[in-house]
This record gives C-alpha cells, structure tokens and sequence, in this order.
C-alpha cells in the first residue's frame, strides 16, 4: 500500500501552512477551559474562519488523505481544536453525509460547516456504557413524531449544543441490536433537562440529559427504523478512525518538550528513562502509519473508515496513558502540581481506554471483525 502524498495533496499542505502562518496570530486569546459558552462562541469563530479560507469542508468533502494532512498541519500550528464542534465535524456530520437524506445534508450540514450550530452524543445512558445495544431511551411512534423518554449519560458538550445525535430504542420487543434508530434531538425541545458532570479534571464537558416525553419528528431520523445500530457503526468508525488523528501528533510534540524537559531537570541521565521516551517515540510514529494506513484503505473502500480504527484505537489509548506517566516521571514530586504542564493531561488521560469504546470493546471487534474469531458466548 502506497502511503505517500500525491503532488496535489502536497500543494494542499503547502497553501494550509500558508494561511495557517498568516491566521493564527491575529486570534483572540482562547478563554478558559471552565467558560463553556466562551468556548463555544472561541470553537464557533475558529470554525467560520476555516469555512471563509475553504477549509471547512474537509472532513467531509475531501479524500482521507487530504483531511489527514488537515488535522497534521493545524495541530503542527497549534491552531484551535475542533473543541466544541467536534462532535458535529467529526461524528454526527460525517454520518450525516453517508447515511441521510438530501435535505437532512442540506439543514444539517451547512449550519456545521458555517460554525453556527454544536452538536452533542447522546448514546451512552447508566446501564448501557460498553454494551450500547442495552440502551433503554424509549421512542415510541404517535404519527409524525417520535415521543421519546429515557436519559443519557457522557454527552458530550450537551450544555452548549443545539442538536444531539441520539439513539433510541424504537422496538423493545426486537434483538437488542436491531431494535435502535439514529434521531437528530433538537436540544431546546420541551422536556429535554441537561445537568452537567464535572469530570477529574475540573471541567464540565460532559453532561447527564434527561428525555421526557420529548417530540422529534420522525423527518429527524437518519436511516430506516430499527436500523440505527448499523447507521451507529458507521458513526463510530469515524470516531475510532481519523477523529484522533491530530493528537498522535500533539502527543509526538509533548514527547519532544518531555526530552527537552528531563535534559533541563538532569533526569537525563537515566537511561532507563531515555529508553522509555525513545520507545514511545517508535510507538507514536507507528500509530501515525497506522493512521495513514487506516486513511488509505478508506479511501479504497469508499471514505468510511473500517475495523481498523478499533486496533489504532486500541493502542493508541494505551500509548498516551504511558506517554503522561513519562511525564510524571520527568515531573517528579511536581507532578502534583496541577498548574504544571502536563499534570491535567495526565489526569485526562486515564479516560481514553473508557471513551469512544473500552479498549475490552476494541479486543472484541479485532477478535471478530479482523481476525475472524468466533464471539464469546
């Protein structure tokens, strides 16, 4: 497999660099991680100027390569993160895009892009965490609406969102997979109640969502009835395939400052410690051609990513847990200074063999999905 550039993907990345040198300095400082509603408007700007220079579309519109090269060169930059957007761009946007209707791209789509509307995920509920198929949010049909009633737990930037892609439970009587349909929630809709969660770090982007007896109109419905489970895999493909991709090279970038750092500190001179930083070297630009892979067979097999963003995943989230205990071990006692760069990442960190799938679910779908195991019983 050819993991090189064409010529044209190269000038693409040399006019990137190009506008990215000459935006960036004029941004407005970034406000506090805590301050979601300045987030929010911070993400919003960001992403109306990508859409004025024409980059907006790129996860979407453009080859995987080309959005790889995207999320290389912004994070390189160090321009904004995806951030409040992250779910539209990177997950309801793309499942969107290959699974609705012309007119649910048409009022869906536009908004995204323009950076005008945040969407959250309302998938994972209480009892229905790594096991998404028991998930109980009930919709029942009354003519041209869904009357739903359940909640939601993890949503992600709920308290800023406009819509929620949600999965609900359409027929209870049906195998628990075939059961599911994929609806866009209105977040201002009557009898939906969002109360944030603070997380470890101090941060409230998370939220519980409480569903009662709330109207969607079943024109919100991306999919058959009952097909939701499948429209969900395409979704979290997404997620599991490129949506990280630019924080394999953040974390390449952190690698490079943990080295400057124990250089300056005298932690140096362990060479238990240099061995360790030069593996996770190896172990980061591995995932990146891993990344570039997963890229390259999508392209092949139509833009969606495949089962191959699970083993990324996988390792991935392992190898940022390892790559934050270095930086402990560079930090020493200073570790526990939470001002300390480094220190709130690490915290952070210990939530990413949970999210977008335990790493136990990402053993399963390797075991099933690549290696052709039979399921465990």
């Amino acid at each position: 497999m050819d993991l090189s550039y064409t010529p044209e993907e190269e000038q693409f990345r040399a006019r990137l660099r190009e506008w990215l040198a000459k935006t960036l300095p004029a941004l407005p400082p970034a406000p506090s991680p805590h301050d979601w509603p300045g987030r929010r408007a911070y993400d919003l700007g960001w992403q109306r100027r990508l859409y004025d220079a024409g980059y907006a579309a790129v996860h979407w519109d453009a080859t995987p390569s080309v959005r790889l090269i995207f999320l290389e060169e912004t994070e390189k930059a160090g321009a904004p993160y995806v951030g409040a957007n992250f779910v539209g761009l990177l997950h309801a946007g793309p499942t969107v895009a290959a699974e609705g209707t012309d007119a649910q791209r048409s009022r869906w789509l536009p908004p995204i892009l323009r950076g005008e509307e945040v969407w959250c995920q309302g998938f994972s509920e209480p009892e229905a965490g790594s096991d998404l198929a028991a998930l109980r949010t009930r919709a029942r049909r009354d003519g041209d609406e869904y009357v739903v009633t359940g909640s939601k737990i993890w949503t992600s930037h709920a308290e800023v969102a406009d819509w929620c892609e949600l999965l609900v439970r359409t027929d209870p009587d049906a195998q628990k997979r075939r059961g599911i349909t994929w609806l866009a929630l209105p977040m201002d809709a009557p009898g939906v109640t969002v109360r944030p969660l603070r997380t470890l770090t101090g941060t409230a982007e998370f939220a519980e969502v409480f569903l009662d007896e709330v109207r969607v109109p079943v024109g919100n419905r991306v999919g058959d009835e009952n097909d939701g489970w499948r429209v969900t895999m395409v979704t979290l493909s997404f997620e599991r395939g490129t949506a990280f991709a630019g924080e394999v090279v953040a974390c390449r970038r952190v690698l490079g400052e943990l080295a400057v750092e124990a250089r300056g500190n005298g932690r140096w001179d362990d060479p238990a410690l240099r061995r360790r930083l030069g593996r996770l070297n190896a172990e980061f630009r591995a995932l990146w051609r891993l990344t570039q892979w997963n890229v390259s067979a999508a392209e092949a097999s139509g833009g969606v990513p495949g089962a191959g963003g699970s083993v990324f995943k996988l390792r991935y989230s392992h190898a940022r847990q390892e790559l934050y205990d270095a930086a402990a071990e560079v930090l020493g006692a200073d570790c526990l200074d939470l001002d300390r760069p480094w220190a709130l990442d690490r915290l952070a960190s210990l939530s990413y063999t949970i999210a977008a799938g335990t790493s136990q679910i990402q053993h399963g779908i390797i075991a099933e999905r690549i290696l052709g195991l039979p399921k465990g019983r």
